[in-house]
């Protein structure tokens, strides 16, 4: 697969580039930002490294975290690989994808589309569970071992990727998720556009269904870290983070959640707390935690 490398920066002694290419999944040009530590090897196949995956949330694209929030100094001495994705397809021209700010255009919602027109390029999920991480294992000096973890949208999609796949991410953690996407306006109205009228579907995209699920199948459970502001705008009529650790408790699924005073759902907040994900992460990559 040809990559067209947008940029490279130097940043706490590691890399940074933006690369865009062709996307199989999605039918049109994406573009990933990729952080790699200083322990990654330059010559390829050479010192691989783990890697987090970072699902960003509505509106976004793949450089909000990379510039908000101050990730990479301590990733760079834990030896952590960052690949950042964007939320949507950006050149796929389906009609209606720019109408609004909730589906579409910086809304893919990290499912694969099975509606006309979308179902031909909003695939996101098979691009980040499928096309990228063979891309980036690749081409870079990055190994199979993994992570993931996202911020509200991206929090959903972190969460469904985990637990869809509990064999292939090491551990998962959530910045004010949307973990009940079926019963909030938000999931109702991206579930509705790409995947249809039948809600019987959406549940294999709902963190919350996902979890009972894994449990009737005997699943064991994933290392699961949720973060969650209590000032958060969206608390209440988005987010329900009570019915998800609601769920959890019944189940006896353990979760690590940590309730944030005040903080609020932006990039100050993720900035705040995003060294304890790290660290979370890193012990479950097999990387050195007490640096």
């Amino acid at each position: 697969m040809s990559l067209n490398e947008l940029s490279q920066v130097k940043v706490s002694g590691g890399r940074l580039l933006r690369v865009e290419h062709l996307s199989t999944a999605c039918q049109s040009q994406m573009t990933f930002a990729l952080f790699l530590p200083p322990q990654a090897g330059k010559q390829l196949g050479k010192n691989k490294v783990p890697a987090l995956y970072w699902l960003s949330g509505l509106t976004c694209n793949d450089e909000n975290f990379s510039q908000k929030a101050g990730a990479f100094a301590l990733a760079a001495k834990l030896g952590m690989a960052i690949v950042m994705p964007d939320t949507s397809p950006r050149s796929a021209n389906v009609e209606g994808e720019n109408d609004s700010y909730d589906v579409g255009t910086g809304a893919g919602f990290y499912v694969d589309a099975t509606q006309a027109p979308w179902s031909t390029a909003y695939n996101m999920y098979s691009y980040v569970t499928q096309e990228l991480p063979a891309l980036i294992q690749n081409h870079y000096c990055v190994n199979e071992t993994s992570s993931i973890s996202g911020h509200s949208m991206g929090g959903h999609g972190a969460l469904i990727c985990a637990l869809k796949n509990p064999e292939k991410y090491a551990s998962v953690s959530a910045f004010a998720p949307i973990t009940s996407p079926t019963q909030c306006p938000w999931g109702k109205k991206g579930f509705s556009t790409y995947l249809g009228g039948d809600e019987s579907v959406w549940e294999q995209w709902d963190a919350n269904q996902l979890v009972q699920k894994n449990h009737a199948l005997g699943l064991a459970p994933q290392a699961m870290l949720i973060d969650q502001g209590t000032s958060d705008p969206f608390y209440k009529d988005q987010l329900m983070p009570e019915l998800f650790n609601s769920t959890c408790e019944r189940l006896e699924y353990p979760i690590d959640y940590r309730e944030r005073e005040g903080y609020d759902h932006s990039y100050y907040y993720i900035s705040s707390f995003i060294n304890e994900h790290l660290r979370f992460h890193a012990a479950h990559l097999g990387l050195q935690v007490d640096l």
